[in-house]
């Protein structure tokens, strides 16, 4: 029988390009192996990687249940990040591994980028910045938050913290969401709505609820048409929520007001049609990027390798 090594495989490329977590984790695990390749594992790949560790730290990896098969030795999967939609639990428990993740860990760090966009669509930065830069002086002054109703689809550990954000402002917040958060809609004057209401009523429609089978494509053509011309859609949740291609029609027929995206159904996007946009902003999956929040899911990812 092969020996299983008490060490963790960090299968996760950006975790150990952090000198800091690195070192944490090799202060608690000395003979742990990292993926320095500066991508995903995947396949026969993946599973060479993390053959014979009995624990492993994972990011982007889809763990399905022909990897699972594979890992007889595999106990406990520590999740880097918060995103579990590549992981199959239902696979994962009936080979008996234990998958720990912490959510809302980088929260903070993905409602600043949400806000940020909101800024930069309302005051229509972007756009500015590229005419000056080329002596086109325009004064357009865009549009203030503090008069916006801000749409929240979802209002979990992130559409909280950018909710408290938004009604620092002093913007009207409406939120839809499975879930009753009644507590936290009295303490915060939150206006829990159905989605359509939410669609039809707000200036600017933030997603942050997950990926999975109730939540793919649930931004289409129709929802689209339900919104005001002159709306703003944002995204730093996940790609698969949104069809792209419909956002990128509506934005050039100006059935939209304007749209930003930290995250796109394909990463990198293979189609540059909505990036180049005047009215589109895109950023490559930054939101839980800052220095900050990479630190809190590493050490979230370390502390949930113990018992």
């Amino acid at each position: 029988m092969a020996t299983v090594r008490k060490a963790v495989a960090v299968a996760s490329h950006s975790f150990p390009r952090n000198p800091t977590l690195r070192d944490e984790l090799l202060a608690r695990y000395p003979d742990s192996v990292f993926n320095d390749t500066g991508h995903p594992l995947a396949g026969d790949a993946l599973v060479d990687f993390l053959r014979r560790h009995d624990k492993a730290i994972t990011g982007l990896e889809v763990l399905d249940e022909s990897i699972f098969a594979r890992l007889p030795e595999l106990r406990v999967v520590s999740k880097y990040g918060v995103g579990i939609d590549s992981i199959d639990f239902d696979a994962a428990r009936r080979h008996g591994v234990a998958i720990r993740w912490t959510p809302g860990v980088n929260r903070q760090s993905v409602a600043e980028l949400t806000i940020a966009f909101m800024l930069a669509l309302a005051r229509n930065l972007i756009p500015l910045a590229r005419e000056i830069r080329d002596g086109v002086w325009t004064r357009g002054g865009g549009r203030q938050l503090s008069s916006a109703t801000i749409g929240l689809v979802g209002c979990g550990n992130v559409g909280q913290t950018v909710a408290r954000l938004c009604r620092s402002f002093g913007a009207r917040v409406l939120a839809y969401d499975i879930q009753s958060y009644g507590d936290f809609y009295r303490e915060t004057g939150v206006v829990p709505v159905g989605l359509d209401e939410l669609l039809r009523e707000s200036d600017v429609i933030t997603l942050h609820v997950p990926l999975d089978n109730s939540t793919r494509g649930m931004i289409g053509a129709a929802e689209l048409a339900c919104m005001k011309t002159t709306a703003f859609l944002i995204n730093t949740a996940r790609g698969g929520i949104v069809d792209e291609q419909a956002v990128g029609r509506a934005l050039i027929d100006h059935k939209l007001g304007g749209a930003a995206f930290d995250v796109f159904r394909i990463e990198p996007p293979t189609d540059t049609t909505l990036l180049r946009l005047p009215n589109f902003v895109g950023t490559p999956h930054v939101g839980g990027s800052t220095i900050e929040a990479v630190l809190a899911m590493g050490r979230a990812a370390i502390a949930g390798l113990e018992p």
